[in-house]
């Protein structure tokens, strides 16, 4: 369904009829596209679940791997979305991914073998939040999470690298996917680089594990702000504290994409997946709707220090993030109303 939805949300950009109502139509797209992309990680990282069974092990080192993946080939994505607009144009693009997405489609029809179970309940409006308090509470800290991430990294720092650092077009973009990749292989590494250690030896992250990086993450932002007041070279500032961020925020969302499988029971898995990439949605609106008009005001302010100001609005997010992290099991079992 997710890959047949995001050809037809292609198909809608290759033939766009000349003379259309360009982004109302563009926009249902994109809603379209979304819808693909939400489906396909959603059932992607159920099946997850359902296939490294009752092993927490192996269930974290896979939800690591495709998770990390994903998002390296986002940024590998970035790239080849570039060249390809500047060999072939827009529309000869459109086609050249509608038929790589068809070929995927075609080969998972082909490979795919048996079935992965069915949900024993049917699923209505009132689960719009899960009966589990555990998925509910990381659900909530994901929001904020992803919102203090994009306060200030979807439209304050591309907007931040070309007005103010004067970088050219293809070097904003460039740096971004370079991050996307870099971010994609911490996550993909957290099965190595987070394990609590205890007498019993090596353990799963926890709530635990999730809070304390959220607090740690908070440092992060509020140094790069505090480095451009100060008057530091603010290229040196940003793209150090960006890598920086970028390790402690993939291995912080590396322990919540653990953490949701962790938390669920197997026929609860697609709907409590649901519920937590509909919070990441929730937190990344609020981020990017965040990230440009606290832009505004902190140019506004008279400083000309837009981008601090939205910095500075991240780290109160991770500290809210971090505050509702305390709520989190302290171990993996599901908390039930």
């Amino acid at each position: 369904m997710g890959l047949g939805t995001q050809i037809v949300a292609l198909a809608m950009l290759a033939l766009m009829p000349a003379g259309l109502l360009t982004v109302g139509y563009v926009m249902a797209s994109q809603a379209l596209s979304g819808i693909a992309k939400d489906l396909t990680k959603m059932s992607s990282k159920s099946a997850v679940k359902l296939i490294a069974g009752e092993n927490e092990g192996r269930l974290y080192k896979w939800v690591a791997l495709l998770t990390g993946s994903k998002n390296a080939l986002k940024g590998v994505g970035f790239f080849l979305g570039g060249l390809l607009l500047s060999l072939i144009g827009f529309q000869a693009s459109v086609w050249v991914i509608l038929g790589v997405v068809a070929l995927a489609l075609a080969i998972a029809a082909l490979m795919m073998r048996g079935g992965l179970g069915f949900s024993n309940k049917k699923a209505d409006f009132s689960h719009l939040l899960s009966r589990n308090r555990a998925v509910n509470v990381l659900a909530v800290a994901r929001l904020f999470l992803f919102g203090a991430r994009d306060v200030w990294f979807v439209v304050a720092l591309p907007v931040f690298l070309s007005t103010v650092l004067g970088w050219a077009f293809w070097q904003t973009g460039a740096f971004m996917a370079l991050w996307v990749i870099g971010y994609g292989t911490v996550q993909a590494s957290a099965p190595v680089l987070i394990r609590r250690k205890t007498a019993a030896g090596n353990l799963n992250p926890d709530g635990r594990s999730a809070m304390g990086l959220a607090f740690l993450l908070a440092l992060s932002p509020a140094a790069i702000a505090g480095a451009l007041i100060a008057g530091i070279n603010p290229a040196l500032a940003v793209v150090a504290g960006l890598i920086l961020f970028g390790v402690i925020f993939a291995l912080n969302s590396a322990v919540h994409s653990y953490l949701i499988l962790a938390y669920t029971d197997h026929d609860k898995v697609a709907m409590n997946v649901g519920i937590y990439y509909m919070a990441n949605a929730c937190g990344r609106l609020l981020g990017t709707i965040l990230s440009g008009w606290i832009y505004q005001i902190g140019i506004r302010s008279g400083t000309n220090d837009g981008l601090a100001w939205c910095l500075f609005a991240s780290s109160v997010l991770l500290l809210i993030t971090g505050t509702i992290s305390l709520a989190l099991p302290a171990r993996q079992k599901s908390l039930t109303l």
